[in-house]
């Protein structure tokens, strides 16, 4: 018995140092991020000549090519197709964080390659801390908050292998990893122990392991939402004729096109809003062996039951016409708001059967 707790103690110990051992690594990655944005920057002389190319391009004469009966035909220029919706500005894709340069490219590889890094060091904290309790490693605030860190890192770099165009996210993604460690770390941390009774069951890998993982693709796409306002505005500023800054300029024509962020974040969260279902059924399902009841209105029961109601208020904007664009991502931003509230503020501010111990 000594030896196993001195082991489980061991084990702790352990995952704390690896837990901040990622939080040096995811650093050195927010760092290299920082760099790819400012050595991407492209100058004025850079943008001027881009946007000559861009004219001379335009304005290029068709193309005259011989036949196979000894006549000429005339090809007029390729048009250019951009990811832009049905009905939206024909804008094209920015070309990255990197800008197109080299150095910002290399300085991009080097962030991924650090969060890469960063996610296995992490992911190894996150196995050791269950390790250590025997349990799934998320039975209160601060294993719940490293774990969904780990797994929004997962997903960002899963997009990537995929060959998903998404290392724009990489700089807001590490700084709100960081941020999110922080906060476990310095406010949130809890001595790894057992939970009570009622809480011992297979529902607790099931349920809350899909709560992290909806969250954090949530975040992706509140992260690409954001975006998009921002890009959006960035172009109805241009279209009107408007000059922005030139730091404005810098930054948002880097990124991708409003209507490709608009998709993006359209896509990921459709596609997990059917898991997130499945997450408040399954609670509900664990509610009825825990507690007698499949639903009691606890806090965290109403909670999630409204970001549902955002989310599913949300998806039903983008198919009404009028409410597409602008106004169905303030309503996704409101049901994140709303998944960050039911984190947070119900399991600090509110008393509930939810509410996690020793916070």
């Amino acid at each position: 018995m000594i030896l196993a707790a001195a082991t489980n103690e061991s084990l702790a110990q352990t995952s704390n140092y690896l837990i901040y051992s990622s939080m040096a690594v995811y650093t050195l990655a927010f760092l290299a991020h920082i760099a790819e944005w400012v050595l991407g920057s492209r100058s004025k002389v850079g943008r001027t000549a881009a946007a000559l190319t861009q004219t001379a391009a335009a304005s290029a004469p068709a193309v005259r090519v011989k036949t196979a009966g000894g006549g000429t035909a005339v090809l007029d220029r390729p048009k250019v197709v951009t990811r832009a919706a049905a009905g939206a500005r024909d804008v094209p894709d920015g070309p990255g964080a990197a800008g197109g340069t080299e150095k910002g490219d290399l300085y991009g590889r080097m962030a991924v390659s650090l969060t890469a890094l960063a996610f296995l060091i992490e992911a190894g904290g996150v196995v050791t801390r269950a390790l250590s309790v025997q349990r799934a490693p998320w039975g209160n605030m601060y294993e719940f908050s490293v774990t969904f860190s780990t797994v929004a890192t997962g997903a960002y770099l899963g997009f990537l292998a995929a060959r998903k165009n998404i290392r724009w996210m990489g700089l807001p993604l590490v700084t709100t990893v960081l941020l999110d460690l922080g906060v476990a770390t310095t406010w949130l941390y809890t001595d790894s122990d057992q939970l009570v009774p009622a809480l011992h069951s297979y529902w607790l890998w099931i349920h809350v392991s899909t709560a992290i993982f909806c969250g954090a693709v949530f975040y992706l796409g509140a992260v690409a939402t954001l975006l998009y306002l921002f890009r959006d505005s960035y172009e109805n500023k241009l279209a009107l004729g408007g000059s922005p800054s030139s730091f404005t300029r810098s930054v948002l024509e880097r990124l991708p096109a409003a209507a490709t962020l608009d998709k993006f974040a359209y896509r990921v969260n459709a596609a997990v809003f059917p898991l997130w279902t499945f997450t408040i059924i399954a609670g509900a399902i664990w509610a009825g062996d825990a507690w007698g009841r499949y639903w009691g209105w606890d806090a965290k029961e109403v909670w999630s039951f409204i970001t549902w109601v955002g989310y599913a208020a949300y998806l039903h904007a983008r198919a009404t016409a009028g409410w597409k664009g602008r106004k169905a991502a303030y309503i996704a931003l409101i049901a994140f708001g709303c998944f960050l509230f039911n984190y947070y503020g119900v399991n600090i501010f509110v008393s509930s059967k939810h509410s996690y111990a020793g916070v």
